[in-house]
């Protein structure tokens, strides 16, 4: 039976808004001299809310959060900026504490929540790499032998003797995310901080913390990356104003938080690529009205992923009957290069009325991306009924690791995932 590593019951996190130090004793004492006699904020700058009208306000960052994180267990946190997802995540590395609820964590924990969170400025990169291991309860012969490995991995071999103050935001992630990977911690926590990196070492990190995973260690992961959220966790939480709103598996929780942010509270909009007035002009004889994405169980499907199971269906709309319809869906670059046709055939007859066809591909062949989707309504009599158009909508793909390479096929390196095998003649 898998053991449980986090449990967080009821947490709760409050914060009191109001009066932050100077920085220096007497303007504290000049401020609070201030506050007494009902004056104005003396350090107030010009334009900026007087300080002393924050008093006594508060804001709840988590409201009453509870859930349990499973050894080896990638779990995805998403939400809205300001949800309460890095919150989260300091109080889980003790780095705040909580206004009420119970949280136990069992195992060392590795964090990489904020740039500079862990690192001393004055100290190089060598030493604070030492400073870490000791900081996790390592012995200095433990770190040493990881050290070759965490200074390959950052790709700082050059400045690992220059004081970290003087890195880019860039190489400060590199070093920090070797380090908290690397020193073994039982929990690996990293934040939306990922994101300064390039997008070759974001990879990289990816492909790190998901041999973590694989290791029987535990990931707790914060992005704003839907691909490597999807990638990585097999279980996701969803937080909105510092509630958990939903804790799933990724698919389901993905779904409904593309849903939240688009503002889609009716079911029947979630999937809907292109949609036009229904209502025939009087030159138009037929036309294309909606073009819908639907599982293969028939359920609305907000977004696909390369090899997905997916069914296209078109609504359309017609004034006459014909016996011998065309209809074609394709998908384009974002340069209009056709990538994919889907033709019909001279062999689907159109209804008067509106009416519906679908297009069910089995496994959806496109790297993560974004593609123009187009179509068109044709008979063989007389050609396209409803001109034929390559942007009726957009197509946004997300990346799955479909080859088990450690990164999802991606269209800059390929535009098609095709299933293959490769097998040695001796």
């Amino acid at each position: 039976m898998p053991k449980k590593v986090i449990s967080v019951e009821h947490l709760t996190k409050q914060y009191n808004l109001g009066v932050i130090g100077t920085g220096t004793l007497t303007r504290d004492l000049e401020r609070k001299w201030a506050q007494l006699r009902g004056k104005p904020d003396p350090y107030t700058r010009i334009g900026q809310k007087d300080a002393f009208e924050s008093v006594g306000e508060s804001i709840l960052a988590l409201d009453d959060v509870s859930f349990t994180v499973e050894q080896g267990e990638a779990l995805g946190i998403i939400g809205k900026n300001g949800a309460g997802k890095s919150t989260l995540l300091k109080i889980l590395s003790r780095v705040t504490a909580p206004t009420s609820g119970v949280v136990r964590v069992k195992g060392r924990i590795g964090s990489l929540l904020e740039v500079g969170t862990g690192f001393h400025p004055e100290l190089t990169g060598r030493e604070n790499v030492f400073l870490n291991g000791a900081i996790l309860g390592m012995k200095k012969a433990e770190v040493a032998r990881k050290f070759d490995e965490i200074v390959a991995f950052s790709g700082v071999e050059k400045f690992i003797d220059t004081p970290v103050k003087r890195y880019s935001s860039g190489m400060y992630v590199r070093l920090a995310f070797a380090v908290a990977a690397h020193l073994d911690p039982e929990i690996l926590v990293v934040d939306e901080v990922l994101a300064v990196g390039d997008a070759e070492f974001q990879k990289k990190c990816l492909g790190k913390m998901g041999d973590v995973a694989g290791e029987g260690r535990t990931v707790l992961f914060v992005s704003h990356n839907m691909d490597a959220i999807l990638n990585l966790c097999n279980r996701c939480l969803v937080i909105e104003n510092g509630i958990i709103k939903k804790n799933t598996v990724t698919d389901e929780a993905i779904q409904f938080y593309l849903n939240t942010i688009q503002g889609q509270k009716s079911t029947n909009n979630k999937n809907i690529l292109f949609q036009a007035d229904s209502n025939l002009t009087n030159h138009e004889i037929a036309k294309i009205i909606k073009i819908e994405m639907f599982d293969d169980n028939g359920i609305p499907k907000p977004f696909i992923q390369t090899w997905d199971e997916v069914i296209f269906r078109i609504t359309y709309e017609s004034r006459q009957e014909f016996t011998n319809g065309s209809f074609i869906l394709d998908f384009s670059d974002l340069k209009q290069n056709r990538l994919i046709v889907l033709d019909s055939g001279l062999r689907v007859p159109i209804e008067v009325g509106t009416h519906s066809v679908d297009c069910h591909i089995s496994q959806f062949p496109l790297s993560s991306g974004e593609y123009f989707v187009g179509g068109g309504l044709s008979n063989s009599r007389m050609g396209f009924i409803d001109k034929y158009k390559y942007d009726l909508g957009i197509l946004k793909v997300h990346g799955k690791d479909v080859f088990k390479l450690g990164r999802p096929p991606e269209l800059k390196r390929m535009i098609f995932a095709i299933d293959h095998s490769w097998d040695r003649f001796r």
